[in-house]
C-alpha cells in the first residue's frame, strides 16, 4: 500500500501529473527521498511540454528511441513511454517504426572506425587510395538505392561500401524498412535519429549533425530541434529511477541488520560471575607446630 503523501509530496505530484500527463510507480521513492531534487526534476522535463509545438506522441516517440537504443535500454522507459503514446494516439506501426529508426544505432561502429582503419593504412603505407578506384555497377546501383531510400548519402559510407558491397546492401536494406513502411512523416523520422545521436549514452555528433540538416530539410523548425534535445536531455534522470531503489533496499537491510545486532545484544545473557579460589598456605604444614 503506498504511503500516504505530505501536503508537498501531494502537490508535487499532482504537478507532474499535470505537466507530464501520468504517474508511475518508480517516481514513488524519488519524491519520497527527495521532494527538493523531484521538484527541480519536474520543472526542468515539463518545459517542452509546457512551451513546445510536438504533437504530444511525438515528444513520447522522442522518450521511447532514446530509451530503447541499444546504448541504453532502458526497458522500464520504454514500456511507459510506449503506453503513453498510445495513449496520445500512436498507431502500432508508428511505434514499431520509432523501434526500427532506434535499432540502427550500430552503424556507428562502421561510421567512427572505418575512417580510423583508413589513416592506420595510410600511415602504414597501405594507402587503398579508393577516391581513385572506379565503382562497380554494383557498387553504383546500392548508393543510388541508398539515397533513394533515404534521401541522402554521406561521403562517410564511401569506404563501407568500397570494402564490403555486401555488408553494405544489408545495412541499406535494414535502414530503409523504416522509411518504406512509412507510418511516419520524414520529419519525425529525422528528429528520432538526431534524438538518439545526441543522446548522453551516444554523442555521435557527425550523425546529429547529418540528421539536422536532413530534418531542417524535411521542413523542422528551430523550435522543434531544440524541443527534441530538451527531450533528450532528460536521460540522465534514469540514474535517479535505476539506483533510489537499489538505496532504499540496501538501506532497509542495513537498518534491519543493526536492530538484530542490538536484539541479540539485549538477549544475551550476563557472564556468571566465577567463585574467588580458596588461598593456599605458604607452607603445606602451616599452622602446625612442631
Amino acid at each position: 500500500m503506498a504511503k500516504k503523501l505530505d501536503t508537498r509530496r501531494q502537490k508535487l505530484k499532482n504537478d507532474f501529473m499535470q505537466a507530464r500527463g501520468y504517474w508511475a510507480p518508480l517516481w514513488d521513492q524519488v519524491l519520497e527521498l527527495s521532494p527538493d531534487y523531484f521538484e527541480a526534476y519536474t520543472n526542468l522535463s515539463s518545459v517542452p511540454w509546457r512551451t513546445g509545438t510536438l504533437a504530444p506522441k511525438v515528444k513520447e516517440f522522442v522518450y521511447i528511441a532514446i530509451d530503447a537504443a541499444t546504448t541504453h535500454l532502458y526497458n522500464a522507459g520504454t514500456r511507459i513511454h510506449i503506453a503513453n503514446a498510445l495513449r496520445h494516439g500512436a498507431s502500432r506501426d508508428e511505434i514499431m517504426e520509432v523501434l526500427m529508426i532506434a535499432s540502427v544505432l550500430g552503424i556507428h561502429t562502421m561510421t567512427d572506425s572505418v575512417p580510423i582503419m583508413m589513416e592506420v593504412l595510410k600511415d602504414a603505407g597501405k594507402d587503398p587510395k579508393i577516391h581513385k578506384a572506379k565503382p562497380t555497377p554494383r557498387q553504383i546501383a546500392i548508393k543510388e538505392e541508398f539515397r533513394k531510400n533515404r534521401g541522402f548519402f554521406p561521403d562517410v559510407f564511401a569506404p563501407v561500401l568500397h570494402f564490403s558491397p555486401d555488408f553494405f546492401q544489408a545495412y541499406t536494406d535494414l535502414s530503409s524498412a523504416p522509411w518504406k513502411l512509412g507510418a511516419l512523416e520524414p520529419k519525425v523520422r529525422e528528429l528520432l535519429y538526431v534524438a538518439i545521436d545526441a543522446s548522453t549514452t551516444h554523442l555521435y555528433n557527425a550523425g546529429t549533425k547529418t540528421h539536422m540538416a536532413n530534418a531542417v530539410r524535411h521542413g523542422a523548425t528551430a523550435e522543434e530541434i531544440m524541443e527534441v534535445l530538451m527531450l533528450t536531455a532528460s536521460i540522465g534522470v534514469h540514474t535517479m529511477t535505476e539506483s533510489v531503489p537499489i538505496l532504499m533496499e540496501e538501506y532497509e537491510k542495513f537498518v534491519a541488520a543493526q536492530k538484530k545486532a542490538k536484539a541479540a545484544a539485549k538477549a544475551k545473557p550476563a557472564p556468571t560471575a566465577r567463585p574467588a579460589p580458596a588461598r593456599k598456605a605458604a607452607n603445606g604444614r602451616a599452622g602446625m607446630r612442631a
